[in-house]
C-alpha cells in the first residue's frame, strides 16, 4: 500500500476570491511517496502530456549530482558528458573540406508519396489532386508541402515532421526520441521569440515520427512584420538544436514526471494490446515513453548523437497550411532550411560506436520493412498479415507490397527484435495457437486489480490500400457502407432488454503510426457475462460477413456518405487549418490522393452512382473474413488473428468471471460455430409526425408568437420582427425561443433544449436521489414515442444524420441536437433522387414527441442503471477520479448534487420515479430552446411555430411538483470550513503513481458566490472609477 502525508494549505487567501479557504488533496498508488511540505508543494506536478504527446513544462528543481552514464559505455566507447554543443550554422572548421557521408542516409522512396514530383495523376480513373496544394524538394533533400487555406484568415500552421520515432531507437536508446523532442524545442531561443505574438507551439513523439509545430498569426501584433520567417526560424532551430546540460536536466525531470503521470490503467491496457498486436515487430518493445533506467543516465552527447542521426534534411517533411502565398512560402523555406545537410549533421555524432549501429539499422530498415516498401512515414516494421483467402487476387499493388516486406532480407540483424534483450519487460511468451490447420490465433490475457470490466480486443492486420483511383475509392466507400451497417446493428439491434455488451465497436482504419490497416473488434462487458458478450458480438459480425447488408441498409448508408461529402464541399475554404492539416498528413502518410472537398464530393457522387450491393457485400465478406473463417465449414483467413482480453484480477479460477487463454480461445471458437440468419430490413419512417396529425394539433392548440420580456435590462423584443444577432421570442404555450444564423459550419445546426432544475431539483423538490440523472440517461437509452419503436426512431435519426445527447447536471436538464440543415434521408442519386425532409424539421419533430409522446421503457432504465453502475465502479479504481470525488465530498459536505451516484442509489430508482422526476422538468412554461446554424431564420421559426407551438401549454402538468415553502431561492452550497483541510487516500496498484490536488471555492457558472453576491457586484464595488459602459457590461448576466 502506498501512502502520502497531505499538508494543510497555508495560502488559501491567495486562491479564494472571497476569502474562502482552499483545500489540498494528494493521493498515491504504492511504491511512490512524496513528502514535500509547505504552501507551494502542490506545484511539483506540472506535466500534462501523454506518451505520444511529449511537449511539457516542469518545475525547475535542483537534482543531486550523480555520476552520469553514457550510451557509449554499452559499446565500449568513451564520451564526455560536458561536451559543448555544435554551432547552429555550418562549422567554419569544416569549410573547404569534404565531409563524410551520413551513416544513416540511404536512397528511399519519396515521403511525398502521391504528391511527389513526377507522379502522373492523368491516367484512366485517377483521382484528382487538390488544385491548391504545392509540394517540392530542396536540393538538400528536404521535402515540403504547402496548402493555402483562409480559415481562419490571418493565421497559419507549420508542422515539421521528423521520420524517426521510438521505433527507430536502438536497445540503449529507449525513450531518447521523446527526450530529444523536449530538449530540441524547449531549448530553442528562436521559439521563445514567438511568445507574446498570439502563437502556439508544441511537439509530440510517436512510434513512427516526431512532430514540432507552430500555429501563428501571419503578422506580428506590433510592427506588422511577417510571422512565417519567425516560425520557420523556430522549426529550423529544432534541426540545429544545441544540447545544453542545463536544458537536458530540466527536460529529463519533465519526462520522468510525465512517465509517472501517464501510467494510468488505461495506458497499461493500451500497452498490453499494442505489445500483443505487434509481437512480431519493433513496436512491441519500443513505446515512446522509454525506460526510466536509461533516461536517468544519458548525457548531452547521447542526446546529440540521436539528434544528429535522425534530424537531417532528407528525413523530414515540412507542412505549411494557412493564409499564406505558396510562392512566398517556398522562398522562405529555401532561405531557412536550404543550408542544412546530412553530412554536416553527421559531424555532431559524438559516439562512434553508435554511428556503426545506426548504419546497420539503416541497411536493415531499407531491406525489408513497410517503411521502405510502402511509405517512408511508416515505422521500420513487418507485420503478420491476416487477409481474406482470395486476397492475392484483389490488388496487384498490395500483393507487390507484401512481397517486398520479407522477414529474412537481413538475416544477421534482428531489426524486428525477436530475440530477448536485458531491458525487455518480463511478459509471458505469446504463443500462436492453430485451432485447425490454417486457422491461427494469438491470445493474451491481461489481469489487473484496477480493471472493473471485461474487454475483448480482436484484431486482423492488413496492408494499407492506397486510394489513388476511382476503383480503389469505390472499394473504400463499399467498406464504409458495410462498417456503418454493422455498427448500427451493434448499437441499435444489440441493445436488448438486458444487453451482454456495455460497448462494442467494429472498424478498420489505416494507421500510419503502425504501418498497417487494423481491423478491430473492441467490446466491453460485465465480467460475469463475458462468454455471452463474445458470442453476441461475434455472431453479429459473422452475420454481416456471410449475408452482407440489406438493400435498405445500402440505400441508407450510401445516402449518408453522400450527405457527408456534400456538407464538406459546402464548407469549402472554411475548414480550419488544423482540420485541413490533420487530413493532409493522414492522406499523404498512407499514400492516398489528397483531394479538395469539392473534388471529393464529385468523386463520391460518381463512385456511389456505380456502387452495387454486390460490391458492398464483397467488402463486408473481406472485412469479416478473419472471424467467419473460424467456422468449421468456412475457409480460414490467411494469417493470424490476435485476441487480447483484459479482465479484473480474481483468485477464483472456477468462477464465471475468470478468463484465461484457453477459455478465451474456446469461447471464440464456440461463438463462431453459431448459425446466423440474414438481417431483416426495418421499416423506417420518413417523417415522425404525419401532416394530418400536425394539422389536427394546430386546430386543437393554435400556436402564436409573443414578444420576449426580460428583467435584466435587455429591451423587450417584438413577436413579429427578426433581430440580430439573436431573434428572441416566446411561444403562446410559454416556451422561450432564441434563434441565430451562423454559417461557421456549412449546412449544420445545433439545438439545445434547457429545463432548469437538474440534480438541484432532486433535492429541493423531494425526488429520490439520482432519479433525475438516471431518468435522463433512461430517456437517452430509450427513444420510442407515438407509434414508433425505439429501433425505428434510432434508424430515423441515423437516416437524418441526427446526433442527440441528453444530460442532467447540477442545475438543469439539457437535450442537445446536432443536425444537417439540408434535405436528408434522400433516396437515389442525381436526377433520380427523392428528397427527404430537412434535418432541421426532423429535430423539431423529435423535440415535439419528447414533450408530448415519449414512452418510458423498463429496458431503457436497465441500460441507464448499468451505465451508472459501470461509471461509479470504474471511478473507485481510478486514481484521479476517486481523488476528485473525495475532495468534492469534503468541500460540499457530501452534497449528492455534486457527486457520482453510487450503485445502491442507482439500483433503488424505479421507472416511475425516474419518469416523474424528468417529466416534472419538461413543463412548457419552464423551457427554453436555442437554435443556431446555417439556415434561413424565418424557415426555422415557421417549423418552431408548427411543431413546438402546438405543444399544449399544460403538457406534463400532472407531473408538476411545487417547491416547499422557504425553499424558493436559488440553490447554494455551504461555505467551506476555515481553516482548510488535508486528506489522505490510498489506492492499491502494482505501479507507483501519485497525484496532488488543490481546490477551493469559486463563483458558479453564472458568477454567484456562496454568500449570494456576484462577481459583477464585487468588481463594481472595487472599481469606483468605472465608466458607464463598463458598469453596464459587468451587470450583464453573462459577464461572469
Amino acid at each position: 500500500m502506498g501512502r502520502i502525508g497531505v499538508w494543510t494549505v497555508a495560502f488559501a487567501a491567495l486562491l479564494a476570491l472571497d476569502g474562502v479557504d482552499a483545500y489540498s488533496f494528494t493521493s498515491v498508488s504504492p511504491w511512490r511517496v512524496s513528502t514535500k511540505s509547505g504552501a507551494l508543494a502542490s506545484a511539483s506536478m506540472r506535466t500534462t502530456s501523454s506518451t505520444s504527446r511529449g511537449m511539457t513544462m516542469s518545475a525547475e528543481e535542483e537534482e543531486p549530482k550523480v555520476e552520469k552514464f553514457s550510451l557509449s559505455s554499452l559499446f565500449g566507447g568513451n564520451s564526455g558528458g560536458g561536451a559543448t554543443s555544435t554551432a547552429s550554422k555550418p562549422n567554419l572548421r569544416n569549410m573547404g573540406r569534404t565531409l563524410e557521408p551520413h551513416p544513416s542516409v540511404r536512397p528511399h522512396i519519396s515521403p511525398l508519396n502521391s504528391l511527389a514530383p513526377g507522379v502522373d495523376h492523368s491516367g484512366p480513373g485517377a483521382l484528382p489532386v487538390h488544385p491548391d496544394v504545392r509540394s517540392g524538394v530542396l536540393p538538400n533533400g528536404m521535402n515540403y508541402i504547402i496548402l493555402p487555406n483562409r480559415s481562419p484568415p490571418g493565421r497559419f500552421e507549420a508542422h515539421l515532421q521528423v521520420y524517426s520515432g521510438s521505433s527507430d531507437e536502438l536497445e540503449p536508446q529507449q525513450g531518447i526520441a521523446h527526450l530529444t523532442e523536449h530538449v530540441a524545442y524547449m531549448g530553442s531561443r528562436k521559439r521563445e521569440r514567438l511568445f507574446g505574438t498570439g502563437s502556439q507551439t508544441n511537439a509530440y513523439t510517436d512510434f513512427h515520427h516526431t512532430v514540432f509545430y507552430a500555429a501563428c498569426p501571419t503578422k506580428t501584433p506590433r510592427g506588422d512584420a511577417p510571422m512565417l520567417p519567425m516560425a520557420l526560424d523556430a522549426l529550423c532551430d529544432v534541426m540545429e538544436a544545441r544540447i545544453e546540460p542545463s536544458r537536458l536536466e530540466k527536460e529529463r525531470a519533465a519526462v520522468l514526471s510525465e512517465m509517472t503521470m501517464v501510467n494510468t490503467i488505461e495506458y497499461r491496457v493500451e500497452c498490453q494490446i499494442l505489445s500483443t498486436l505487434h509481437r512480431e515487430n519493433r513496436l512491441a518493445k519500443r513505446f515512446p515513453i522509454g525506460k526510466e533506467s536509461l533516461i536517468n543516465t544519458w548525457q548531452t552527447d547521447d542526446v546529440r548523437t540521436w539528434h544528429r542521426t535522425h534530424y537531417r534534411p532528407d528525413n523530414v517533411l515540412l507542412y505549411i497550411v494557412g493564409d499564406v502565398s505558396a510562392d512566398e512560402a517556398e522562398k522562405v523555406i529555401a532561405d531557412k532550411f536550404g543550408h542544412l545537410s546530412a553530412e554536416q549533421q553527421a559531424t555532431g555524432m559524438k559516439i562512434p560506436e553508435l554511428k556503426v549501429e545506426a548504419s546497420k539499422l539503416a541497411d536493415a530498415l531499407n531491406a525489408g520493412t513497410v517503411k521502405s516498401a510502402q511509405s517512408w512515414h511508416y515505422p521500420p516494421v513487418r507485420h503478420d498479415w491476416c487477409v481474406p483467402p482470395d486476397y492475392a487476387n484483389s490488388s496487384k499493388e498490395l500483393e507487390e507490397i507484401e512481397e517486398r516486406v520479407a522477414i529474412d532480407k537481413v538475416p544477421d540483424y534482428d531489426i524486428h527484435l525477436q530475440d530477448h534483450y536485458p531491458l525487455d519487460d518480463d511478459v509471458d511468451t505469446l504463443a500462436t495457437e492453430e485451432l485447425v490447420p490454417g486457422k491461427k490465433i494469438r491470445p493474451h490475457i491481461f489481469r489487473h486489480e484496477l480493471l472493473q470490466a471485461f474487454s475483448l480486443h480482436l484484431f486482423a492486420k492488413r496492408p494499407v490500400e492506397p486510394v489513388k483511383d476511382l476503383a480503389s475509392f469505390r472499394r473504400s466507400l463499399a467498406r464504409r457502407v458495410a462498417l456503418a451497417a454493422l455498427q448500427i446493428r451493434l448499437n441499435v439491434g444489440g441493445r436488448s432488454d438486458d444487453p451482454a455488451c456495455t460497448f462494442v465497436e467494429f472498424n478498420q482504419l489505416d494507421s500510419a503510426r503502425e504501418g498497417c490497416a487494423v481491423c478491430s473488434l473492441d467490446m466491453t462487458a460485465e465480467p460475469s457475462r463475458w462468454r455471452e458478450a463474445v458470442g453476441k458480438s461475434l455472431s453479429e459480425i459473422r452475420r454481416l460477413g456471410l449475408h452482407g447488408v440489406t438493400a435498405g441498409e445500402m440505400e441508407r448508408y450510401a445516402s449518408a456518405l453522400m450527405t457527408d461529402a456534400e456538407q464538406l464541399a459546402a464548407q469549402g475554404d472554411r475548414i480550419s487549418h488544423g482540420d485541413q492539416l490533420a487530413y493532409l498528413m493522414e492522406t499523404v502518410s498512407n499514400g492516398h490522393t489528397f483531394m479538395s472537398p469539392e473534388q471529393s464530393y464529385h468523386m463520391t457522387a460518381n463512385a456511389l452512382s456505380q456502387l452495387t450491393l454486390e460490391e458492398v457485400n464483397t467488402a463486408a465478406r473481406d472485412l469479416c473474413s478473419h472471424i467467419t473463417g473460424f467456422h468449421s465449414n468456412e475457409p480460414g483467413a490467411d494469417g493470424v488473428v490476435i485476441a487480447v482480453a483484459c479482465s479484473p484480477k480474481t483468485a477464483d479460477k472456477d468462477g464465471p468471471t475468470y478468463c484465461d487463454e484457453e477459455r478465451l480461445v474456446a469461447a471464440i471458437q464456440e461463438a463462431c460455430q453459431i448459425e446466423v440468419e440474414p438481417e431483416e430490413d426495418v421499416v423506417v419512417p420518413h417523417t415522425l409526425v404525419p401532416e394530418e396529425e400536425l394539422l389536427k394539433a394546430m386546430q386543437e392548440n393554435p400556436p402564436k408568437w409573443e414578444g420576449g420580456k426580460f428583467t435584466d435590462g435587455t429591451p423587450d423584443t417584438s413577436a413579429e420582427q427578426l433581430t440580430r444577432p439573436f431573434t428572441l421570442r416566446r411561444l403562446g404555450n410559454g416556451i422561450r425561443v432564441g434563434i441565430s444564423r451562423n454559417d461557421a459550419e456549412s449546412q449544420r445546426g445545433h439545438l439545445r433544449l434547457v429545463a432548469p432544475g437538474g440534480r438541484d431539483a432532486e433535492k429541493r423538490l423531494g425526488f429520490k436521489t439520482g432519479s433525475l440523472a438516471v431518468g435522463a440517461r433512461a430517456m437517452q437509452e430509450g427513444g420510442a414515442f407515438g407509434p414508433w419503436t425505439r429501433e425505428q426512431v434510432e434508424l430515423f435519426c441515423v437516416d437524418h444524420l441526427l446526433m442527440v445527447e441528453i444530460n442532467c447536471n447540477e442545475e438543469s436538464l439539457m437535450i442537445d441536437f446536432v443536425f444537417p440543415t439540408t434535405n436528408v434521408g434522400n433516396v437515389g442519386f442525381g436526377d433520380d433522387v427523392k428528397l427527404g425532409i430537412t434535418g432541421t424539421e426532423a429535430v423539431m419533430q423529435i423535440v415535439r414527441e419528447i414533450l408530448v409522446g415519449f414512452h418510458w421503457e423498463e429496458d431503457a432504465l436497465g441500460r441507464s442503471k448499468q451505465s451508472f453502475r459501470s461509471a461509479h465502479e470504474g471511478l473507485q479504481k481510478n486514481l484521479e477520479g476517486v481523488s476528485t470525488e473525495r475532495i468534492m465530498e469534503s468541500m460540499t459536505g457530501h452534497d449528492d448534487r455534486f457527486l457520482s451516484i453510487d450503485v445502491e442509489t442507482v439500483d433503488a430508482v424505479t421507472l416511475d420515479e425516474a419518469k416523474n422526476a424528468v417529466m416534472s422538468q419538461l413543463l412548457p412554461s419552464e423551457l427554453e430552446i436555442s437554435v443556431a446554424g446555417d439556415f434561413d431564420v424565418e424557415e426555422v421559426l415557421e417549423m418552431m411555430y408548427k411543431y413546438i407551438g402546438t405543444v399544449p401549454a399544460d403538457a406534463n402538468a400532472e407531473y408538476r411538483r411545487e417547491l416547499p415553502e422557504g425553499n424558493k431561492g436559488p440553490g447554494s452550497v455551504p461555505k467551506l470550513e476555515v481553516p482548510g483541510k488535508h486528506l489522505d487516500l490510498e489506492l492499491p496498484d502494482s505501479d507507483p503513481r501519485a497525484v496532488s490536488y488543490v481546490a477551493g471555492a469559486a463563483p458558479n457558472m453564472w458568477g454567484y458566490l456562496a454568500d449570494g453576491s456576484t462577481v459583477s457586484e464585487k468588481l463594481l464595488a472595487a472599481d469606483t472609477k468605472a465608466s458607464d459602459y463598463d458598469k453596464r457590461r459587468r451587470s450583464h448576466p453573462l459577464f461572469a
